[in-house]
């Protein structure tokens, strides 16, 4: 029941209404918007005020950019095909590839900012409050009066994900307009770019992330990039020999953007390495996973855990793996913490 209600409750101090004299009543009434604070209620208010004001202009240590959006995913535990009707769970919950890399970031430690965008429905709203709730700084997303929420679909059965639809029309549309904040001095400028650890997320267009690729705003940043689905890997094209970027794809993503038939992650990575990109994490479902540099490169291979769901489990593990090597964790530690951490998460351990 709302507190505004409650209030008729205690109003019972005296039979023609809230007693002026009693601390709550008059707190009650303050809550409903009526008379004012009592000496109590109003420093606790203030301080309530000022600890969310100190949170929203908080530097962030990491920006996440790409989709975030309502996740509906349905789960079952049967094994699935074309045509099956079985029992299962369906949520809604935060997500989107930049969200979720965000999420794990915060429980990680991180700090993140959002750079999106988020209609101005009730679904925005809900995901903006969803969003501050956890910690992330979402001050610097953009809210289109015209443009909805997006959202996400997937059916996962215990062979795997069977389905998915990314409905991200509207990060589609909005274009660079999310990249404002680095562009008019709240984030950086062109003249003096954001220096920080970015993760880009390959739900963006291939035209704005052609343009990031050459645009003086990521000159000085360490650039994360991940793609959103095999079916958008080529869209990373651009950013695949950008100087500071390092790319994360399992190797389905790293054939299409080589041309090439790989078997197994060190394959992939030195295909990609020789196709001129600067530094790639490539995983491989439950076998090793590779990192590589022109320098060097380095394996380990995931722990092994039942599998309970999958969605998200991409995101997770680049989260993990950018926080430990921030952190200043070896290559080799760094890879094996964020196979680990993405391992509880595929388990069911770990939430986002």
């Amino acid at each position: 029941m709302d507190i505004r209600d409650n209030r008729r409750t205690f109003a019972g101090c005296l039979p023609a209404g809230p007693n002026p004299a009693c601390e709550v009543c008059v707190a009650l009434e303050h809550v409903a918007g009526v008379g004012n604070p009592p000496a109590r209620i109003a420093p606790l208010a203030s301080a309530a005020a000022s600890r969310q004001k100190a949170r929203m202009t908080q530097a962030p240590d990491i920006l996440c950019i790409g989709s975030v959006l309502w996740d509906v995913i349905g789960r079952t535990a049967s094994h699935m095909r074309v045509g099956s009707d079985v029992p299962g769970r369906i949520s809604r919950v935060p997500g989107g590839v930049a969200l979720n890399i965000a999420m794990t970031l915060r429980r990680l430690g991180m700090r993140p900012a959002l750079l999106s965008v988020v209609g101005r429905d009730a679904e925005g709203d809900d995901l903006i409050e969803r969003c501050g709730r956890m910690g992330l700084l979402t001050q610097h997303l953009y809210r289109s009066e015209d443009l909805p929420t997006d959202i996400y679909m997937a059916i996962e059965g215990a062979n795997g994900l069977i389905a998915a639809i990314a409905d991200a029309h509207s990060l589609e549309e909005a274009g660079d307009k999310i990249l404002r904040p680095l562009a008019d001095g709240r984030l950086g400028t062109a003249d003096v770019p954001y220096p920080g650890p970015i993760a880009l997320d390959g739900n963006l267009t291939e035209d704005l992330l052609s343009e990031i690729a050459k645009s003086p705003l990521f000159a000085a940043a360490d650039l994360r990039v991940a793609p959103a689905s095999p079916g958008k890997a080529e869209r990373l094209l651009p950013l695949l020999t950008h100087p500071h970027a390092t790319i994360y794809v399992n190797t389905e993503e790293a054939g299409l953007l080589t041309g090439k038939r790989l078997d197994g992650s060190r394959a992939a990575a030195e295909a990609l390495i020789a196709r001129g990109a600067a530094r790639v994490c490539v995983t491989d479902g439950g076998r090793p996973a590779t990192v590589a540099a022109p320098e060097g490169l380095v394996t380990a291979t995931p722990p092994e855990v039942m599998v309970t769901r999958v969605t998200g489990a991409g995101d997770t593990f680049m989260a993990a793996h950018v926080t430990a090597e921030i952190e200043g964790a070896s290559p080799q530690d760094a890879l094996a913490r964020a196979l680990s951490v993405a391992a509880d998460y595929i388990s069911g351990e770990t939430s986002l």
